[in-house]
C-alpha cells in the first residue's frame, strides 16, 4: 500500500438500502465538539456530505436554525444541498406534531419546564416528520423511562411507533468504514 492514497472513509452498500436518515442537531454538534471534530476525522464530515449528496441524509428546517456555531459546523452547512433541511410547515407534519405536543402536554411524567422546552425545540418536529415520511430518526439522546426534566426524543419516538437510533447505528447501516492513514 506505500504511496497509494486511501480515503477517509470507504462507502459501501448499505444494510438498509434507500433508507433515509433523519438528523438531530445534536449529531451534529457533538461530533464536531468531540468524537469526529474536523481537525481529527475529516472523514466522518466527507461521509456526511457523501450521503447528504446521495439523498439518504436529511434534517429539518428547524433544527437548521438551532446551529449557530461554532463557526466550521455552520460553514460545513453551507457545502451540503440546503435541500437537506426539510421544511416543517406542511400540514400533515403540523398535524403529526400536534399529536405529539398533546400526548407531551398530558403527560403528568414531564415537568412544566419540559413541556415548555419541548414546544420550543425541533425534537417533536423532528420525530413529527419521521413518522410522516418514514425515516429514521438518528439522535445522541438515550431513552429515559424516568425523565421529568425533559422529554426525550427516543421516548417520544417509541411513544408513537418511530424508530430511532444514535450515530453509530446509522453509521453502520449505512455501511460506513473509516480508514486510518498516516499523515504526511
Amino acid at each position: 500500500m506505500t504511496g497509494q492514497t486511501l480515503p477517509l472513509f470507504l462507502p459501501k452498500q448499505g444494510l438498509v438500502p434507500d433508507k433515509k436518515f433523519l438528523l438531530d442537531a445534536n449529531v451534529l454538534i457533538a461530533a464536531h465538539h468531540d468524537y469526529y471534530a474536523p481537525d481529527l476525522c475529516p472523514g466522518f464530515w466527507e461521509c456526511l456530505q457523501h450521503y447528504c449528496n446521495a439523498g439518504r441524509l436529511l434534517s429539518i428546517d428547524r433544527v437548521r436554525d438551532e446551529i449557530t456555531g461554532p463557526e466550521l459546523l455552520v460553514q460545513w452547512m453551507t457545502q451540503i444541498p440546503a435541500s437537506i433541511f426539510v421544511p416543517t410547515d406542511e400540514q400533515r407534519v403540523v398535524d403529526s406534531f400536534g399529536e405529539m405536543m398533546a400526548w407531551v402536554q398530558g403527560n403528568d411524567q414531564f415537568l412544566i419546564e419540559a413541556k415548555e422546552e419541548f414546544a420550543r425545540v425541533a425534537d417533536g418536529w423532528l420525530a413529527a416528520y419521521a413518522s410522516e415520511y418514514d425515516v429514521v430518526v438518528v439522535t445522541n439522546e438515550a431513552f429515559n423511562p424516568n425523565v421529568r426534566r425533559k422529554v426525550p426524543l427516543p421516548n417520544l419516538c417509541l411513544q408513537f411507533g418511530i424508530r430511532c437510533i444514535d450515530t453509530y447505528s446509522m453509521l453502520r447501516e449505512l455501511g460506513v468504514r473509516f480508514d486510518w492513514r498516516p499523515s504526511g
